[in-house]
């Protein structure tokens, strides 16, 4: 008689057992998301990308550091960030100086080939709206109401960015209008606020400056790379002058990063550990560093564009309903606002421009591949099969225990 307890417990428990692993559609869709992921051999995870750029240096003898953040600018857009992803910040506005013997235009060597200011450049924050309090609040995402959509930063837990500053700084400071200054504490906390909001997936910080390594010394939050132009004691010289705009127009360090830079394309494998191997101190004239202890992926691994360039994979999406036909489920997979970057970097009117968001509200259905359709039958066929499988073992306990209450 003992027998018989026993078999409707084993048949319970594999009843039971069968029907949780075989019906979980959340684990068959992240096993889906984590395959498609993993499959350039473990790549970053991110949806979208975004840059916030910051010259902190007021006054026309500081043209140069207007330059960097102009110089990165322009990369940044050509590798298909668009600017509805860019924060632009420019302390002072060197283009229209009175001194300035190319009126409207920022140069960045002395045979003014590249007009780096042009005429489709949207600064974001300039003149007196350059300050500590507004970087950090941009950071942070601590915005008034009242302030527009295209001056926050409106990324999420799946958004890569690349924070860029450039000024006159010393250890663990970069002055801001020559009025205030910020800390290497203060960039550190407003990270931290950052990561416990999950405004990011991974942060590349890159700053050109005096004694520039001193201000990621004090970072301690997860996933991100910083770099620095020069070490604590040193300075961060210029590299080139021209005689008729008559001061430096770019520091050696960003010169020599949007050099190299500037064999980089949209689809290029290039890592960031050749960007960092590129640099060199006979050039520079200062010792560039990298701190990548909080960062999770090998240098080796992780591309430049994964940082300055807009994304080109897509998420996968559950289905709305999981008995659907094939043609519903084509539905299903929609690209992110990067994919789409010849509609955000066409020049299109300010109306038509997509919006800021991670991910965009106008996402294009594009259709579902074969792979992903089979996967989605099987599961279905497999979810069936379960709820089957329940159904039989109920009705034959049901059976058993019935025979055995008669036999008693």
């Amino acid at each position: 008689m003992l027998f018989v307890p026993i078999f409707h417990l084993l048949l319970c428990l594999s009843s039971w057992a069968w029907g949780v692993y075989a019906i979980d559609p959340h684990h068959e869709r992240e096993r889906v998301v984590k395959d498609f992921f993993d499959k350039d051999g473990g790549g970053s995870t991110h949806t979208n990308n975004w840059a916030v750029l910051v010259c902190s240096s007021r006054y026309w003898f500081n043209y140069r550091h207007m330059a960097n953040a102009l110089g990165m600018y322009r990369t940044v857009k050509r590798l298909g960030i668009p600017d509805s992803n860019i924060i632009l910040m420019l302390a002072d506005d060197a283009s229209c100086n009175s001194r300035n013997k190319f009126p409207g235009s920022v140069y960045a060597n002395p045979g003014r080939h590249l007009d780096l200011y042009g005429d489709n450049i949207e600064v974001d924050y300039r003149g007196y709206e350059v300050t500590v309090e507004n970087f950090i609040r941009v950071l942070t995402g601590r915005m008034d109401p009242s302030v527009p959509r295209s001056k926050r930063l409106l990324t999420d837990e799946r958004s890569n960015i690349f924070v860029y500053m450039t000024g006159h700084g010393g250890n663990e400071f970069l002055k801001f209008q020559d009025n205030e200054e910020i800390s290497a504490f203060d960039i550190a906390d407003a990270f931290e606020q950052m990561y416990q909001k999950k405004r990011y997936n991974e942060i590349f910080f890159m700053i050109d400056t005096c004694q520039a390594n001193t201000m990621y010394s004090k970072l301690y939050s997860p996933n991100i790379l910083a770099t620095g132009s020069s070490n604590l004691g040193e300075n961060s010289y210029s590299h080139a002058n021209d005689n008729d705009i008559g001061v430096a127009v770019i520091d050696a360090f960003t010169h020599y990063v949007l050099e190299f830079m500037e064999r980089i394309n949209k689809t290029s494998q290039a890592s960031m550990e050749e960007l960092f191997n590129s640099m060199d101190f006979s050039k520079i004239n200062s010792h560039p560093g990298v701190r990548n202890d909080l960062f999770h992926r090998p240098l080796s691994k992780t591309r430049i564009t994964d940082f300055f360039g807009g994304v080109a994979q897509v998420e996968i999406v559950a289905p709305l309903n999981l008995g659907m036909g094939a043609s519903s489920a084509e539905s299903t997979l929609t690209m992110s606002d990067e994919v789409h970057e010849e509609v955000n970097g066409q020049g299109t009117e300010p109306s038509q421009q997509l919006p800021k968001q991670a991910m965009s509200a106008k996402a294009q259905p594009v259709p579902a591949s074969s792979s992903y359709m089979t996967q989605l039958r099987d599961w279905n066929s497999s979810t069936g099969r379960a709820w089957a499988s329940v159904g039989l073992v109920g009705a034959l306990v049901g059976w058993v225990s019935t025979k055995s209450r008669r036999s008693s």
